[in-house]
């Protein structure tokens, strides 16, 4: 959550004032300097999403009362569309007060609310608000998705994957396609082989989080897209989108990756230094490889730590190392350092850890060390 931390600090009377000036300019009575005092005085305690709510609904009390032609200020005060990878939080983070405001406001004016939405993706996001849509107006809001995913703007066919992600962070799940994701799939049959690694990035990501629930279902389509559409592109989303399952050992997704011979691998080692490492370290992780195959291998490392936790028992953490090519007969040295550093995520705990080596999924050899907080 530290990245939402970080982020909570822009929602401010300045970002209102930023605001406001652009509606300003559409809207002269509209009172700037109100709006950021009231941001200002009210955002003080609140995280991410409070702060973003306030700035809205000061937007609320000093738009048109008819939500259409609130609707219609809000868009036409928008700036110049993002250039693809700008970034949709470096100049338009502000934005996402507007896109709260349709979420809100909009539910029963999907005809205003939905355009609108595009029309915010081009230069911040609109993934967050359209989920409410998504459930309320289905039909029209897929029509838009589908519509989405062929637009000439990167930003809003990442929209098109993004705004219908079944676990999207930081924002409200849907359980409809939780449990069924065909209509999901259907989106990123357009999206395999987008242009934009952006977008790509999207299409991985949804299917990362489907293949929790559903995993022969995306390595089914998985191997159609390998097979049907053989480009560098859709190889890049189908690897990451596999990455979950490689990590979990999944061996269908690592032979449609082509590791293949992980059992034919023995791991020397690991050799882990230094034995005891106090908190805020870094941990050196070395091993060699020995391909005992007359056959060349390629395989996927991963290491997983197991952490000590409050009571005593282990939490299991895999983490990606490499991936490489091994002749007959050879032998290969690897080494990794791993820090042991506070994060937002993880609370650690003093006691005996226990690092595991991975080759292809299958755990080949561990060591412990001593940890000290």
């Amino acid at each position: 959550m530290s990245g939402e931390y970080s982020l909570k600090k822009h929602f401010d009377g300045a970002a209102a004032r930023m605001l406001g000036e652009s509606i300003r300019a559409v809207r002269p009575e509209f009172d700037v300097e109100s709006y950021a005092a009231e941001v200002d005085r009210r955002v003080g305690p609140l995280e991410l999403k409070d702060r973003v709510l306030v700035m809205a609904q000061g937007l609320r009390d000093r738009l048109p009362e008819h939500y259409p032609e609130a609707a219609a200020v809000l868009v036409a005060s928008l700036k110049d569309p993002l250039v693809e990878g700008d970034g949709m939080f470096n100049e338009g983070f502000h934005l996402m007060a507007v896109a709260r405001f349709v979420e809100e406001y909009g539910l029963d004016h999907p005809d205003s609310s939905l355009p609108a939405l595009v029309e915010i993706t081009k230069r911040h996001t609109g993934e967050f608000a359209v989920r409410p849509f998504v459930q309320r107006h289905y039909e029209p809001t897929m029509a838009l998705i589908r519509a989405c995913a062929v637009d000439p703007d990167p930003n809003v066919r990442r929209f098109a994957s993004e705004g219908i992600r079944p676990r999207l962070p930081w924002a409200r799940r849907l359980p409809e396609f939780v449990a069924d994701p065909l209509p999901v799939l259907e989106v990123l049959e357009t999206l395999r082989s987008d242009p934009s690694k952006y977008v790509r990035t999207s299409v991985a990501n949804n299917l990362n989080d489907i293949a929790r629930e559903h995993p022969d279902l995306v390595l089914d389509l998985a191997e159609r897209w390998t097979r049907e559409s053989p480009t560098p592109e859709t190889a890049w989303t189908v690897r990451h989108a596999l990455r979950t399952l490689v990590k979990e050992g999944d061996q269908r997704a690592l032979a449609l990756l082509g590791a293949t011979g992980g059992e034919h691998v023995l791991v020397h080692g690991p050799t882990l230094s230094p034995g005891v490492l106090d908190l805020g370290g870094t941990l050196r992780i070395r091993v060699e490889l020995e391909n005992t195959d007359t056959r060349p291998h390629t395989v996927v490392i991963d290491y997983v730590v197991h952490h000590v936790r409050a009571d005593g028992s282990r939490g299991r953490k895999v983490f990606k190392w490499t991936r490489v090519e091994l002749c007959s007969g050879e032998r290969r040295a690897l080494e990794k350092k791993h820090p042991v550093r506070p994060i937002s995520t993880r609370t650690y705990h003093s006691g005996e850890h226990l690092v595991e080596v991975q080759v292809n999924g299958l755990v080949k050899a561990s060591a412990a060390f001593d940890l000290h907080v």
